[in-house]
């Protein structure tokens, strides 16, 4: 065979950057640490859950221990949410910037050294720079956890791109379950007299987890094959993939052309047609943000008015509506990012969110057992959409939006969105609860309302497409060699391996 051949010796040649996409595209083989990798990925996302769930519960508990006013507690409450805002830039831009693996490790550290201060803190100051801290570990860590689930994923089928991505919304809420289910562990095991030691200890449990991934990430963890071959590296990114993902592939260079890097220019996402695409993302994230924080801040509140419901049934009800309702439809989200095309699905979700926000919006406040069943049936139906529809695909879009070698700050701009479309709620919603009651599910049902209506014009959808693959994007970047492959007769078989 020859050095141009599609296979030397049975091991696939490779040329350029879109040969390792390809080969990550086909699928690992059997055996090989591609699923660790993604199960490692989804562990810092269950990290991101479960610090974004602590003191949701214990926050009196803080304010009573530190003696803080109302401002004081809530810098403490806010602390996490300003350090995802700054944390999701800075990840997502030193994602594409220095690698994956370097990002992924450093926010391992953060989120130990983080919760273990936080734990321990002695002063109500040095606990608001720990969850400071701790918010901006989990705003680095979506961005790079989303890169790695795409990078080290085929293009279709069981284990896809898609349904990695959407994998993050079932491993959310399972998370958020399991804080509170640990809470409650602790709270029978630790002496009542001391109800400091329960949020503390819950804090810094949060480094459990983390250390564990840092114990075993030198066996499994690895960069990404795709960031390093747009780089520029094959023989590094073959060696990856060797290692990783169980394919022995033979590096061969289109003659007389050396690897190009590809250039991270921030600015690419500023013109079409990942303008187009970020805005689209940006919408819906920022709506979706809105109302879904509307809605999470609106349960506790009426399971109290309408149900006289204690602190302990308040969470055991949430738990319970997490696990038997939003958690169920994650996983159905997970299983039609792999079959179904993404825009229909968001659009189902948007439209039973529609219906279960209208539902709570008409019932208002409830009266007699249907009102109840009415107001439970309006937020279960809003969780249950939430799951299989924006939830998942919400992070599906801007994973697979965007080329990898701006996937990473473009993630991170749709975080960003989010924790601004999350904090803005914060603020206002304390007041739009005084002011408007019941009436503030006619405010939430806007949400879902504007998502319809753009998910229904919307065109995009990125079910079974690689933007690397893409002709249009690999226009913008500076002639590289891969041109030649598009143009040189002999080296046809560079075009007749592309998805």
């Amino acid at each position: 065979m020859t050095a141009l051949a599609r296979t030397i010796h049975g091991r696939p040649v490779v040329r350029d950057a879109d040969d390792i996409s390809a080969l990550v595209n086909a699928g690992p083989r059997a055996g090989s640490h591609a699923r660790m990798v993604v199960a490692l990925a989804l562990g810092g996302v269950f990290l991101d859950a479960y610090d974004l769930t602590t003191l949701s519960w214990g926050i009196s508990d803080v304010q009573a221990h530190f003696g803080l006013s109302a401002f004081q507690t809530g810098l403490v409450a806010a602390a996490l949410n300003a350090g995802t805002i700054v944390g999701s830039i800075a990840g997502g831009w030193l994602t594409d910037r220095i690698g994956r693996y370097a990002v992924f490790m450093a926010d391992m550290v953060c989120f130990v050294i983080a919760a273990l201060v936080a734990g321990f803190a002695p002063t109500a100051g040095i606990l608001i720079a720990a969850r400071f801290a701790m918010g901006f570990g989990v705003g680095m860590d979506l961005p790079v956890a989303m890169a790695f689930l795409s990078e080290f994923s085929r293009l279709e089928g069981r284990g896809s791109k898609a349904a990695h991505a959407a994998a993050w919304c079932p491993t959310w809420y399972a998370a958020s379950s399991a804080c509170f289910v640990i809470v409650f562990a602790l709270s029978y095991v630790l002496p009542a007299g001391h109800p400091d030691w329960l949020w503390r200890a819950s804090l810094a449990f949060g480094a459990v987890p983390a250390l564990v991934i840092i114990m075993v990430r030198g066996r499994y963890m690895s960069e990404s094959p795709v960031w390093i071959a747009r780089r520029g590296d094959l023989q590094r990114a073959a060696d990856i993939l060797r290692r990783s993902y169980g394919i022995d592939p033979v590096v061969r260079a289109v003659p007389g052309q050396a690897p190009v890097a590809m250039p991270v220019d921030p600015w690419r996402l500023v013109r079409r047609p990942l303008l187009r695409r970020g805005l689209m993302v940006a919408a819906m994230t920022l709506i979706s943000s809105m109302s879904y924080n509307i809605i999470i801040f609106g349960l506790p509140t009426l399971l109290v008015s309408i149900l006289h419901a204690n602190p302990v049934q308040v969470v055991v009800i949430s738990i319970i509506l997490n696990l038997a309702v939003a958690f169920p439809g994650g996983l159905l989200g997970v299983r039609l990012a792999r079959s179904v095309r993404s825009r229909p699905i968001i659009l189902a979700g948007y439209a039973m969110q529609v219906a279960g926000v209208g539902t709570l919006a008409l019932v208002g406040v409830p009266h007699g057992t249907a009102g109840v069943i009415a107001a439970l049936a309006g937020f279960a139906a809003f969780l249950f959409a939430q799951g299989f529809g924006p939830g998942c695909q919400l992070m599906v879009y801007p994973t697979l939006s965007y080329p990898t070698e701006l996937r990473g700050l473009g993630i991170g701009i749709a975080r960003l969105v989010s924790g601004i479309g999350g904090t803005l709620i914060l603020l206002s919603f304390p007041w739009m609860n005084t002011h408007l009651g019941p009436a503030l599910f006619r405010v939430a049902l806007l949400a879902p309302l504007a998502g319809v209506v753009i998910a229904f014009f919307s065109r995009w959808d990125v079910f079974g497409y690689d933007p690397d693959m893409d002709p249009a994007l690999r226009q913008q970047a500076p002639p590289v060699r891969r041109e030649v492959v598009l143009h040189a007769p002999e080296l046809l078989f560079s075009t007749d391996t592309r998805n």
